[in-house]
Formats: structure tokens, C-alpha cells, sequence
């Protein structure tokens, strides 16, 4: 058996000594720590920390839990521990905007983002010949006011069955329930084509062509049933100018959008992202 990577994620109240803990009982496993990040929100208390290291061959997944658990008792931690070779399966959420979509299997293909698409859904017909061409499992489910209840099951049965980690809304423009949100939350990402809080819901570049923005930018987000108010994981923007029209500003958002759901997926391909409430903290 040779020596495995993993990477340990934890979160619990802020007090002494929580680092020198795990750490102690990793060095005593004879583990290699080769990344390390913590974070103390003096706001509410909590602490955070990721751990990227090497254990020794012969020592798992089970023996490593086994070792962990003393600290994670003693602080009442809240955990996640997974090996670093376990390749994430994504579905893929898509209308009729394909850019974002292309852009995150083109970073699957060449090795940036590492992760496997177990499907694309979509509620519209034209992503069918980029899935088919991709070797990927498409799902048309048309969706309407009468038929929403339904379609959303078949999509949680895709992602059951599939066994996903994450869901992707590559331009999904669909609200998902309240019941869905609930239900796949923290497993849900979402682009929004504004920079949040600003112009939320429908047509924000065109909103921001109205208040004659100099700025614009995308937010890739958690889904929450609150629309467009999850915790934020990734942002950018890019200037633009009373010159551009509101196609301009779309065409220049498409980059953005394409970007910073990349980004945000590969974040959380990584865990380095965990949940702080409302907001998140994000070990980059």
C-alpha cells in the first residue's frame, strides 16, 4: 500500500489549542502536513481550518478517523475528511446559454478542473450535440408552471442516481424550489450574471444599463430557497463604459460568467470551501 493524500476540513467554537491537537495526532501517524490554513471569525466564534497532507503507507482512510477522533470529540468539531484521489462526479444544470457549460468541459478536458460529468440536464434541446460530442448522458426536461413539481424529482433522481457531489447551474435559467434548494444544499452552485447584491433576478446587465453602471461583473453562489441571496464563493468584474449598450455589456459578461464558475467549482472541488452561515470562507 503505498502513501495517500487527504485533505481535512473542520470547523467548531474557537478556543485553545485546536491546531496543536490535530496536528499532534497526525505527527504521531507519522502524517506530512503539506498545506495548512485556519481562520478565526471573531464575529461569531467559529473556527475553520483546512489540511492538505500525506499519511504514511498503510495508514487509511478508517485509520486516520480513528486517530482524528479525540480532537474532534473534545472540540465538537463538525468534519469532513476525504482522500485527495477521489474524483468528484458533477451534473450540470443548462437552458439555452452555452458558454459557461463549454467552458467547464473544456477545463475538465484538459485537467484544470478534476471531475467527472456524470450528466447534463437541461429544459431546452440545444446542449443535446455538446453532451453527445462530450460522451455525456443528456436529459431533456422540459419544464413548466404545471409540470415543475415532477420535473424537479426526475432531476434529483438523475443526481441520486448518479451518485453527483455537486450540481452546476452552467445558465440553468430555472428557480428551483424551495423544496430542491432545501434539499441539495451546500451541493448546488449557481452563476449569476450581476455582481450580487446588485440587480438580481432577471436581465441585470440590462438593469445595469439603465443605472449606467461603470462596473460589471458575475457571482457564482450556493442556492438557497432565497433567490440569489446564497453564500458567495466566487466574484469578478470588468469595467465597461456609457458607450457600450446592454448587448455590449452581455457579450462582455459571458467572459466573466464563464470564469468565475470555473473558479467556483474548482474551489469546491478542492474543499476549500466551507459554509459560515450566510457567507462562506474560502481557503484559496
Amino acid at each position: 500500500m503505498s502513501a495517500a493524500n487527504f485533505v481535512l476540513t473542520l470547523s467548531c467554537a474557537d478556543r485553545p489549542g485546536i491546531v496543536a491537537a490535530v496536528t499532534t495526532q497526525l505527527a504521531a501517524l507519522n502524517a506530512n502536513i503539506a498545506e495548512s490554513n485556519q481562520f478565526w471569525d471573531r464575529e461569531t466564534g467559529r473556527f475553520f481550518m483546512r489540511l492538505a497532507f500525506t499519511a504514511p503507507a498503510g495508514v487509511d482512510q478508517k485509520a486516520l478517523e480513528l486517530a482524528l477522533q479525540p480532537p474532534f470529540a473534545r472540540f465538537a468539531m463538525q468534519t469532513s475528511l476525504v482522500p485527495e484521489s477521489q474524483r468528484k462526479r458533477i451534473v450540470i444544470l443548462v437552458s439555452k446559454f452555452d458558454h459557461t457549460l463549454l467552458h467547464l468541459l473544456y477545463q475538465i478536458r484538459v485537467g484544470w478542473l478534476d471531475a467527472d460529468v456524470a450528466a447534463i440536464i437541461s429544459n431546452h434541446p440545444d446542449a443535446r450535440k455538446i453532451a453527445e460530442d462530450a460522451g455525456i448522458d443528456f436529459h431533456l426536461l422540459p419544464v413548466s408552471k404545471d409540470t415543475k413539481a415532477a420535473q424537479e424529482q426526475q432531476i434529483e433522481d438523475i443526481v441520486s442516481q448518479t451518485s453527483a457531489d455537486l450540481v452546476v447551474l452552467a445558465r440553468y435559467m430555472q428557480v428551483l424550489s424551495d423544496h430542491l434548494s432545501t434539499r441539495l444544499f451546500g451541493k448546488v452552485i449557481n452563476i449569476h450574471h450581476s455582481f450580487l447584491p446588485s440587480f438580481k433576478g432577471a436581465k441585470p446587465y440590462h438593469q445595469a444599463h439603465v443605472r449606467g453602471v461603470k462596473i460589471i461583473g458575475a457571482t457564482a453562489h450556493y442556492v438557497t430557497p432565497d433567490l440569489d441571496e446564497g453564500p458567495i464563493i466566487e466574484q469578478d468584474t470588468a469595467r465597461v463604459t456609457h458607450a457600450m449598450s446592454a448587448e455590449d455589456l452581455v457579450a462582455a459578461g459571458r467572459d466573466i460568467e464563464s470564469r468565475v464558475l470555473a473558479r467556483a467549482v474548482k474551489l469546491h472541488l478542492e474543499n476549500r470551501v466551507m459554509l459560515n452561515g450566510k457567507k462562506t470562507v474560502v481557503f484559496g
